[in-house]
């Protein structure tokens, strides 16, 4: 087991030193390159003041430099802070000032980006900015740029020496938060390292393979496909962040890079099963498709399995805070019912699953509880945040003592009797109406299982009305498909009683999508929120 994360890229490097390790749209980086390039900048960070546990910001696009970068600030003892470039200036800058970053990487497309977010001068006044490609980087407008590529090449590219341990943070990846501030999950070497040992093992990954690098950066699926591809030797392949909105192109590119490897949220399967762009036994050296982040809809993963017999199927479920995740299960045999719902499955290796009552006791199988998880991912806390890591991170429930923490993930599951956990949704997603408690979830089950959509999303809103809580749906067409809320509503009545049927539609031509890929419900909500508020207005 390797002591830090970048010391697989070490191995690999003295190993096969001229083996593809990162491919990008316009680069390709060998196993040799990436371990120089990485020493240089780590002893340029050093050089320049950076000491151990200092926080670097990245805000590169991802690319070959990105992941030199990521690796630079490991080997220099560093924390990696990675910034979505999706987001507002201001976010970042509460990211920022949060983190008190001493340093932020940039490159040349986040060059007015950066400029917005330094424009506090309080704030830019102790943060050094190094840039990471040879582009302008006086688009930035900043002050000063510390250093950029070009400096690498006066550090020698021999390996480091390290102080860090596998129990000092590797990252820190910021959320959302409820009170608007981001909050900042500190996940460290050692919680990444028993995850990738784990995965790595029981997907049989090696050398040949060929992985997807889909998710953006900042997002914590990413870390698998870096360092589960480091791990084995294999060739990562950096899917450009404008093909999730271009089916037909992410096919193409499965299949002319030969992924052995698709890790993704499902929307990206969704949304290629939808525009029908997978053929019949397509991709030849693809060997297993993994998702994670929020749940396929079951007729999206029918329509994959039914093509692609050849190719293992693995839903991955697990919060940030647990690290990447924390329960696993493939799908033995693609099912025959469209409504059927896929479990999360069994705990990885060195995890733990709880489903408990408001009382933190066991709930007898086949009962909802909320989920708790422990074990080898769980995080620290949240950074400098010790009230809400208090509230997230509870003492476990059976060990004496006080030793031992668990995460209350705010999700509902049951285990069913063959001990598999199923998802049933967030506590804030079941909602009262009329009296009635429903699980928004099985209403959207219901309408992917339907037909005619691209697209669905169920979501709620408050009302005046007697209802108290408006169910709301909203959809983007299939193309071609003569859909009206009618006749969706029509249909939704053969599977669910009348109380589940939603009240309030809204088409859409796409779904506004987070920074994650993943269906924004927050605007979809708002979305509805103000045309209620219009027709009130109007009334």
């Amino acid at each position: 087991m390797p002591e830090l994360l970048q010391d697989w890229v070490s191995a690999q490097a003295a190993r096969r030193a001229e083996s593809v390790a990162v491919v990008g749209v316009d680069e390709t980086v060998t196993y040799a390159e990436l371990e120089a390039r990485s020493n240089q900048l780590a002893r340029l960070l050093r050089d320049r003041g950076c000491n151990r546990g200092d926080r670097v910001a990245l805000l590169v696009p991802k690319s070959p430099a990105a992941i030199v970068s990521v690796l630079g600030i490991y080997k220099a003892d560093c924390t990696y802070v990675p910034l979505d470039s999706a987001s507002p200036p201001s976010r970042l800058a509460k990211i920022l000032a949060s983190c008190e970053n001493r340093w932020i990487l940039a490159a040349t497309p986040t060059a007015c980006l950066l400029r917005d977010v330094l424009a506090d001068h309080q704030l830019r006044a102790p943060i050094s900015v190094g840039w990471m490609d040879a582009g302008p980087w006086s688009a930035a407008n900043t002050d000063q740029v510390d250093f950029t590529a070009d400096d690498l090449q006066g550090y020698s590219a021999g390996r480091l020496d390290h102080d860090n341990t596998r129990d000092d943070p590797a990252h820190i990846l910021f959320t959302s938060g409820s009170t608007g501030t981001p909050k900042g999950v500190v996940i460290t070497h050692a919680n990444v390292i028993k995850f990738v040992e784990w995965a790595t093992t029981y997907f049989g990954m090696d050398s040949s393979d060929r992985v997807s690098g889909h998710p953006p950066l900042n997002f914590d699926l990413s870390i698998f496909d870096i360092f589960g591809t480091f791990a084995v030797g294999g060739q990562l392949h950096l899917v450009p962040s404008e093909l999730n909105l271009l089916p037909n192109k992410l096919a193409e590119l499965i299949r002319t890079a030969e992924l052995t490897q698709w890790f993704s949220v499902p929307a990206a399967l969704n949304y290629m099963a939808k525009f029908d762009v997978v053929k019949f036994d397509d991709f030849p050296a693809l060997r297993r498709v993994l998702w994670c982040g929020e749940v396929l809809p079951t007729p999206a993963l029918m329509y994959w399995m039914e093509r692609l017999p050849h190719v293992r199927f693995t839903n991955l479920y697990g919060p940030t805070e647990t690290t990447i995740a924390s329960s696993y299960y493939t799908v033995p045999r693609c099912p025959d019912d469209p409504q059927a719902p896929i479990p999360i499955g069994l705990a990885c290796d060195g995890e733990e699953l709880l489903v408990l009552d408001e009382r933190m006791e066991s709930v007898a199988p086949g009962e909802i509880g909320e989920l708790y998880i422990g074990g080898v991912g769980l995080s620290p806390g949240y950074w400098r945040d010790p009230a809400k890591t208090a509230d997230a991170f509870r003492p476990h429930p059976y060990r004496a003592g006080g030793s031992g923490r668990v995460y209350k993930t705010g999700d509902l599951a049951r285990i069913d009797h063959d001990g598999f956990v199923h998802f049933h949704g967030r506590t804030d997603s079941q909602i009262k109406s009329r009296g009635y408690r429903i699980e928004l979830g099985e209403i959207e089950a219901a309408l992917n299982a339907a037909g005619g959509l691209r697209e669905c999303a169920v979501v709620a809103i408050t009302t005046d009305g007697f209802e108290g809580t408006a169910i709301c749906c909203a959809y983007v067409p299939a193309p071609g498909a003569p859909v009206t809320p009618a006749a969706l509503r029509s249909e939704l009545s053969r599977a669910l009683p009348p109380y589940m049927l939603p009240t309030r539609w809204m088409a859409f031509d796409s779904f506004p999508q987070n920074a994650n890929g993943k269906t924004d419900r927050r605007r979809l909500t708002e979305a509805f929120e103000a045309h209620a508020a219009e027709a009130n207005r109007q009334s």
